[in-house]
């Protein structure tokens, strides 16, 4: 992990530097500890991590490190912190579909943080056909000055119940526990991409190939189809669904991105389903660019609202695109990212690499988008006024 250096820079630039590794770095990993999703929670208190193996390791801030680190210097704080392993379960297994003959691998494909009650955490997790809400919290095995029992578990002589005492955790006791909450299952007949927790913390939604479905966070067995473009005749596809997410704040809007380069937002209070879009997002291809892998490349691969809401980062192969809600003709900026791999698209092609898939987000405060890349490296963009910006390379997360 790498936090920004307190070392100056040139303007326009984040200086970046190592903070922490977890893991450890060895030549032969096995297949099912590579790790396939990564996230944060709300706060950035609480690191989430699924593998192909199906587990999840959540990572817990050290908040005391990160203090002591604002006192060693005079500079402005700067935000330095290790993340430390809280909890690890293994949140799916291996399973088979007897009636497709189907085997459904055990990969968590992805991570949504619910916001938290209490004092537990809750969070989804999905493989490519269930997902479970799972509830994460501390349990106190043993308390001491009880007022009946002594600390050696004894009854105490009437004698010295004279005081009132309070029971206190003994902290080396605590021990935390993941239980699943709710199964969401059987409703998607194609693989889930993508899980998106509403505004509302009611309801969230999972996409496959061809559908969206919304589910209520407390109902298992029934959900609402909202978006469905599987066509009569499977032979008339031309497009999949690669990516949905809901508003961070207008519950009833969503986005959900194509294979064609498109993307739609949707308004759940025009129609059930929304099998019409509100709006549009596409940028028009340069006939002159033209070519076999065309297509391919300009599938995106994930879409991310900002937090205010305001703007859509989009991610293709090439490049990092960010739209404006309120425009719909063409983005406002366009981020090149390995724009030498133009004249490699064929050899990436023969070894399948070209349908390699990247994620996006956006910072804290929405100043800089960040893409990740393999083996899952985050990168920020630097904000420019020029219409390409460069792309400052920068390590941010690896696990």
């Amino acid at each position: 992990m790498a936090v920004p250096s307190e070392s100056p820079s040139s303007a326009g630039e984040i200086p970046w530097c190592f903070s922490q590794v977890k893991g450890t770095i060895e030549e032969e990993v096995t297949e099912a500890d590579i790790i396939s999703t990564v996230e944060f929670n709300h706060d950035g208190e609480f690191l989430a991590t699924g593998d192909k193996g199906g587990r999840v390791v959540i990572f817990q801030r050290d908040g005391t490190k990160m203090r002591q680190s604002r006192r060693r210097t005079s500079s402005p704080p700067v935000f330095r912190c290790d993340y430390n392993v809280y909890s690890t379960f293994q949140s799916h297994e291996p399973e088979f579909d007897y009636l497709k003959s189907l085997e459904i691998e055990e990969k968590i494909n992805q991570i949504a943080w619910v916001k938290p009650s209490g004092s537990s955490l809750f969070l989804l997790t999905t493989n490519d056909k269930t997902v479970k809400l799972w509830k994460i919290s501390e349990r106190c095995r043993h308390y001491s000055d009880l007022n009946t029992i002594t600390d050696d578990g004894m009854l105490r002589e009437k004698e010295a119940l004279a005081e009132l005492r309070i029971p206190r955790k003994c902290e080396e006791d605590i021990s935390v526990e993941a239980l699943p909450r709710r199964i969401f299952s059987n409703a998607h007949a194609y693989h889930i991409n993508s899980i998106s927790v509403n505004s509302d913390d009611a309801t969230y939604l999972s996409a496959d190939d061809l559908r969206i479905n919304v589910w209520h966070l407390e109902i298992t067995d029934q959900s609402f189809n909202i978006v469905d473009i599987k066509p009569a005749n499977m032979e008339e596809l031309t497009e999949v669904i690669t990516a949905a997410q809901f508003h961070p704040i207008s519950c009833h809007l969503l986005i959900y991105s194509s294979s064609k380069g498109t993307i739609r937002l949707c308004d759940m209070r025009e129609k059930a389903l929304c099998d019409e879009h509100a709006k549009l997002f596409e940028q028009p291809e340069d006939p002159s660019t033209r070519s076999f892998f065309s297509e391919i490349i300009a599938s995106i691969s994930d879409v991310k609202f900002s937090h205010s809401g305001r703007y859509i980062l989009s991610r293709d192969y090439l490049t990092v695109k960010v739209w404006d809600m309120n425009m719909e003709s063409r983005p406002v900026e366009v981020y090149p990212v390995h724009d030498y791999l133009r004249s490699r698209l064929c050899s990436l092609y023969e070894n399948d690499s070209i349908f390699d898939r990247f994620e996006c987000s956006w910072n804290g405060d929405d100043t800089y988008p960040y893409l990740t890349e393999v083996p899952l490296l985050s990168l920020p963009l630097s904000p420019s006024p020029s219409p390409s910006p460069s792309l400052s390379l920068s390590l941010s997360l690896s696990i």
